[in-house]
């Protein structure tokens, strides 16, 4: 910005702007308010607060509020907004009032400033469009704010979240089916438990993100529905028309492809922010669902000579600065450094959400922050979820020899002997086993307790990852 400025005026007095800048007196006071962080609303927040004002234009125009031509005009200057020409003219910090008054402010006079700019460049005369009495027409922060965050969360969840889950999980179940015929050992307690097939194991994880899946749409679910736009200041709805939130509900429908519909409780959507908790707690379960998996695959993976190495994993970049040739599961880390941030999103937002500390009477006031954390957690898992694919699960591969030498090693193989020797027979050939550095299948021969075909059924690896399989009996 140019170090000149120039006078504006608000209901508060007279500012001093930046010549360059299209905010007003409004934005400028908050910039000089909340020198907080250095980090302004979420770029998402801005884009959808000028979906929305394009939208209220559009629905003024048809209620008889607005003029056609000035309607226009407001409309064109907002989707500029939408499409983050003027991302550079949003300069609050993201800690600002609760209630995203400055931001939506700082959208009102941005979209004003542009339509009076083009008004003179056609020969209109100034002043003319006015931040407060027709950008923000029929409209409240308290009502505009919020609606701007559902809108952001909705989009960002359609258009990113949910292409890159179900990216993964696709990936996984690629996986399952062409890993079905590898056995491995299975693992409970971090101890030797009795065999699964590689591919029931990256099944579950399919599963987990099927799941996840399930769990992005029902928060996309829940940002469509309950829109609080039509409530302005404390959901009563005061100096709007009574289809206002409606109408614009159904234009942004048409903007975005999403639909959204008005809250059914307006007292209701502005007062709290439940539904924006619930996202928070269905993105905190799907990081700890990559979370899990991306830590399996790490100890699958680890050694290669000294760990369990039944996985190969891609080696992407060297893994020390002083051990020549080591190589770590640097892309697992990333997804646990993810989970962990969303994880701390959650109770941002689960805070921001609580009565006494954001939801007070008829308003939520931590609404900025709240639409940071879950923003942030969702472009997160977006980005780690591709990467996850892209980098580590695309080059997996399966260290076949290794999950048949550790599955003939294992003393749990003597599960399927229970039915036939009795529990505590075979917890006694399992101690002996393991003292004296014999697998199951050669002591059960040196003491002649089964005979052979017998044995080889009981001891064959696929019957044991399958109900009413040999050794199926007990629990």
């Amino acid at each position: 910005m140019s170090n000149a400025t120039r006078i504006e005026r608000d209901s508060m007095g007279e500012m001093r702007v930046p010549s360059d800048a299209l905010w007003g007196a409004s934005t400028q006071r908050a910039v000089e308010n909340f020198p907080v962080s250095g980090h302004g609303v979420p770029g998402e927040i801005i884009h959808a607060l000028g979906l929305l004002k394009a939208a209220c234009a559009k629905v003024n125009q048809d209620l008889g509020k607005l003029p056609a031509e000035l309607a226009g005009l407001i409309m064109a200057a907002a989707m500029e907004v939408a499409q983050g020409q003027h991302d550079a003219h949003f300069p609050v910090d993201v800690y600002q009032t609760g209630s995203g008054t400055s931001s939506n402010m700082n959208a009102n006079e941005v979209i004003a400033r542009l339509v009076n700019q083009k008004r003179a460049g056609c020969g209109g005369q100034l002043p003319g469009v006015h931040p407060n009495d027709h950008v923000n027409m029929g409209q409240s922060s308290n009502d505009t704010f919020p609606t701007a965050m559902h809108v952001a969360a909705a989009v960002a969840i359609k258009e990113r979240l949910l292409p890159a889950l179900k990216r993964v999980q696709e990936t996984l179940a690629k996986h399952a089916r062409a890993w079905d015929a590898i056995i491995k050992i299975g693992r409970t307690h971090l101890m030797d438990a009795t065999p699964i097939r590689v591919g029931q194991v990256f099944g579950g994880y399919a599963r987990q993100m099927e799941l996840a899946v399930m769990r992005a749409e029902a928060a996309l679910c829940s940002m469509r529905f309950n829109v609080p736009i039509g409530g302005t200041a404390v959901g009563t709805g005061i100096n709007t028309h009574v289809e206002f939130g409606r109408r614009v509900c159904a234009e942004l429908t048409r903007l975005t492809g999403i639909e959204f519909v008005e809250a059914e409780n307006h007292v209701e959507a502005q007062s709290c922010k439940d539904g924006f908790v619930s996202v928070a707690g269905g993105l905190k379960t799907i990081a700890v669902s990559l979370s899990k998996i991306a830590n399996d695959i790490r100890w699958l993976g680890s050694g290669p000579r000294c760990g369990l190495f039944e996985l190969y994993l891609p080696e992407i970049q060297p893994g020390s600065s002083i051990m020549p040739g080591k190589v770590n599961p640097v892309i697992c880390e990333s997804v646990m450094q993810v989970a962990c941030r969303v994880i701390g999103n959650d109770a941002v937002v689960t805070t921001a959400g609580l009565g006494g500390v954001g939801s007070i009477f008829e308003l939520n006031v931590a609404m900025p922050v709240m639409a940071q954390a879950v923003l942030e957690s969702i472009g997160l898992l977006s980005n780690v979820s591709h990467v996850l694919v892209d980098k580590l699960l695309a080059g997996l591969k399966v260290n076949e020899a290794r999950c048949q030498e550790l599955i003939e090693k294992s003393l749990m193989m003597v599960t399927s002997l229970a039915p036939v020797l009795g529990y505590d027979r075979a917890a006694k050939l399992a101690k002996q086993a393991f003292a004296e550095g014999k697998t199951i299948r050669h002591l059960v021969r040196e003491q002649g307790l089964v005979d052979e075909a017998k044995l080889n059924a009981l001891l064959e690896p696929r019957s044991m990852t399958e109900p009413g399989g040999e050794g199926a009996a007990g629990g």
